[in-house]
């Protein structure tokens, strides 16, 4: 049996939502909140809607999501989870707050990146040392073989390599 159809009004609602939380708008989205909105909400792609304030860098935001339950290891249909998203944007205080608030340093999907690869991979340092700091493992490998030197050497990402070499 298939999940019934949403009407008109609840889409535009859940596109509304979905839109401030991309935006940072928590004026809008927390009366939502304290009513009861679901924060662990996901959209057609399997971002929730805290992958998508961490990816966007809006740390009261994610704060807020946060505050209300959202899941840190939520993955969405890619595997990312929303530290990596953050990593990968080099938003080092939405990366703080999300391991503080329990995410995991050396969380994967199924492709085995972690979110200390993706940062090294795109040469975002402050992000490496704060997952470094919480016992992000650089040795770890994905599924393809690599490691954070590897994948940032592959990148060009020259700061990220030699970083990893003095943690070495």
């Amino acid at each position: 049996m298939s999940a019934p159809a949403l009407d008109e009004e609840t889409l535009r609602m859940a596109r509304q939502v979905f839109h401030w939380v991309r935006s940072g708008d928590l004026a809008s989205l927390q009366p939502l909140l304290d009513q009861g909105l679901p924060p662990n909400l996901l959209n057609e792609n399997g971002d929730s809607l805290l992958m998508l304030a961490a990816y966007h860098g809006h740390l009261e935001v994610s704060r807020a999501l946060l505050a209300a339950g959202a899941d840190t290891e939520i993955r969405n249909d890619r595997g990312q989870t929303p530290l990596a998203g953050a990593a990968f944007k080099g938003h080092a205080e939405v990366v703080r707050l999300l391991l503080d608030q329990g995410a995991l340093a050396d969380g994967h999907g199924p492709d085995g990146k972690t979110a200390l690869m993706t940062a090294a991979m795109f040469n975002r340092v402050e992000v490496m040392d704060l997952l470094l700091g919480r016992g992000a493992d650089p040795a770890h490998r994905d599924a393809a073989g690599m490691n954070a030197l590897e994948a940032a050497q592959r990148m060009g990402a020259d700061d990220a390599v030699q970083r990893l070499r003095q943690s070495a």
